[in-house]
């Protein structure tokens, strides 16, 4: 019998997954990454919508319980000291360097599909599949195995999990990639799960993002897009690009972040056409197939809740550069790249450059 360590989050998409494959016949072993650790939080407000927070503790508890309804085994990995070094650590460089990190596509690939089941099988825990309730799909062709968006295009997870590699998707069980959300609801209605209508966490952090980046103020210039100073800032990492609210300026018409100057510790101000632009150059290049694609017509997002669009993708040296058929609002720096070969994820990149 094939045994499968199940990544649960204490919310309905991993108990699904769990039960799911409980239900198929799989040895189901539960596990929780910690990672919050002994940080202390100032702003928290108690609500509870996001995957680093000082409300995992509930989280832990809502899967031991789903973990003992199943009846299951079930282990508390903590993996906080790697989450700081691996994410928390990239998350600060970047919002200091003026760019938009991702931390979730690092903490896929490094940590959760990385860490984790790596600190499992060094605790002696057996499993020959490590399996999550990501809407994603992995599809094998000769042997090849293949990322893939989900069923569900409204929840699809693949832009964020563009990083992993053949050793790990050959590895992986994503049982919920054939489901639409509601149907994911209704299977865990039918395996009698009390978290069947929780509501799915959102965002990254709970608090202020202030509190993890731990620096002091830095003022600096918000100027226009020919260098006239409209106003003041307290750090360019309070703004990212595309952003129109909390400016702190008056204007006689929305005003939108257009870019981030770390070296003159200016924030560059415009209208909503200056935010558009219709190219960028990626690095740090991921193949998930392991097969590095070619010049060519595919499609591409830069950022998870958008519909793939249309572009043409040039290769060169460890560098890609994607020229979309239509405009594209606020490409930032930092954030990542993934293009789609119609639904299979081809490659992906950290956008470098915006043209």
């Amino acid at each position: 019998m094939t045994k499968v360590l199940v990544g649960l989050s204490g919310g309905v998409d991993s108990a699904t997954s769990a039960a799911f494959l409980k239900n198929q016949g799989y040895d189901v072993v539960g596990v929780t990454m910690a990672i919050w650790g002994d940080k202390k939080a100032t702003s928290h407000k108690g609500t509870h919508g996001a995957c680093l927070g000082p409300d995992e503790k509930e989280d832990i508890e809502a899967a031991t319980k789903i973990a003992e309804y199943l009846d299951i085994p079930y282990h508390v990995i903590d993996c906080s000291k790697e989450y700081d070094d691996i994410v928390l650590k990239y998350f600060k460089d970047e919002y200091l360097s003026g760019r938009t990190p991702n931390p979730c596509i690092r903490c896929n690939s490094l940590i959760k599909f990385g860490v984790l089941p790596l600190v499992a099988k060094e605790k002696s825990i057996e499993f020959d599949k490590f399996a999550t309730g990501h809407y994603a799909r992995i599809i094998e062709k000769d042997g090849i195995f293949y990322l893939a968006q989900a069923k569900d295009k409204t929840k699809d997870q693949s832009y964020f999990l563009y990083k992993l590699t053949q050793e790990q998707l050959k590895n992986i069980l994503m049982p919920l990639g054939e489901y639409t959300k509601a149907e994911v609801r209704e299977l865990a209605r039918g395996f009698g799960l009390e978290v069947s209508d929780k509501p799915d966490s959102q965002d990254f952090y709970e608090g202020d993002y202030n509190e993890l980046l731990g620096v002091s103020e830095k003022e600096g210039n918000i100027v226009d897009i020919n260098g006239k100073i409209l106003g003041k800032h307290k750090g360019i990492w309070n703004y990212t690009v595309g952003q129109r609210k909390g400016l702190g300026i008056a204007a006689s018409e929305p005003l939108y972040v257009i870019k981030l100057e770390k070296d003159t510790n200016t924030v560059v101000v415009g209208n909503l056409d200056n935010t558009f632009k219709k190219s960028l150059i990626a690095k740090d290049i991921n193949y998930p197939s392991g097969i590095e694609i070619k010049n060519g017509n595919y499609f591409a997002k830069i950022r998870s809740n958008q519909k793939p669009q249309e572009c043409i993708v040039e290769v060169f040296d460890d560098k890609i550069k994607v020229e979309f058929n239509e405009f594209q609002k606020s490409i930032a720096q930092g954030q990542s790249v993934v293009i789609y070969d119609n639904d299979t994820v081809a490659a992906g990149g950290i956008i470098d450059e915006v043209k």
